[in-house]
């Protein structure tokens, strides 16, 4: 399979469709939302952009399955070695009130690795994309990690699932001792865009933990691509289905990946 040709495809419908979620964020209320949990919120923009995306995917690839945020089309069965791993509107909460960021993430996972991925943040127009074995891009243009050396120097971007600060005291140890030993925590609201920002070294360094496979598989590539050491807490390759990601620029991944794990 020619990657290039499939991940360049993938960003043109990942336009298409950010172009869409940003025409309806101009008509959206907060009535159009529905909730599939107290602070997991969704609406019929995720899910008809997801309709959409699957039905152009499905032509792009026919024999790959998808797995999906919205649930708009049967699981994978574990029949391919293909598969899509699509978040049509990574940041929903952001896109309700109105808050950058928020992306279209879309990934193709062989044998369960990824080897196209791209996130289209919506409200910047930046398209972020790489596939096996290329450089990882910006909107056209080769972006690398950051070259910063010390962990103290660093910028961190953090993230946790729903309801995990009341459930993780250790979580909350680490936002404090990362404040106070870096120049600083962020918490952007999309795990997409966190892993994007790593690879063109807004970020420095990456974790979260209660995530799915739509949430990192895209932007798990692009960092990758970009220099970034991608990981699960314990250093290992099960970032994709294992709930936890670490991503960093490799000059502080090792202090980071022992103080996170």
């Amino acid at each position: 399979m020619d990657y290039r040709a499939v991940c360049l495809d993938v960003c043109e419908l990942a336009r298409e469709a950010g172009a869409y979620i940003a025409r309806q964020r101009e008509r959206f209320t907060f009535s159009d939302v529905e909730f599939k949990g107290a602070q997991n919120l969704v609406s019929y923009v995720d899910k008809q952009t997801e309709r959409t995306l699957v039905e152009r995917l499905k032509a792009l690839v026919p024999e790959a399955e998808f797995v999906t945020e919205e649930g708009t089309v049967s699981a994978a069965g574990g029949a391919s070695r293909l598969k899509w791993i699509v978040d049509p509107l990574d940041g929903t909460t952001n896109f309700v009130h109105g808050l950058s960021p928020y992306c279209v993430s879309i990934a193709l996972t062989e044998e369960d690795e990824p080897v196209v991925g791209v996130v289209y943040e919506v409200t910047r127009d930046e398209m972020f994309y790489a596939w096996r074995g290329s450089y990882a891009y910006l909107n056209g243009e080769r972006i690398v990690v950051s070259q910063t050396d010390r962990l103290e120097n660093s910028l961190i971007a953090i993230g946790f699932a729903y309801g995990a600060v009341s459930k993780t005291d250790g979580f909350i140890d680490s936002l404090i001792r990362f404040q106070n030993t870096t120049n600083g925590v962020r918490r952007l609201g999309s795990a997409a865009a966190d892993l994007a920002y790593v690879a063109c070294g807004r970020f420095d360094a990456f974790f979260h933990e209660g995530l799915s496979p739509w949430d990192v598989a895209a932007g798990a590539l692009v960092a990758m691509q970009a220099g970034a050491r991608v990981t699960d807490y314990g250093g290992g390759n099960g970032y994709l289905y294992g709930r936890r990601i670490i991503a960093a620029t490799p000059a502080v991944y090792d202090e980071f990946q022992k103080q996170v794990k």
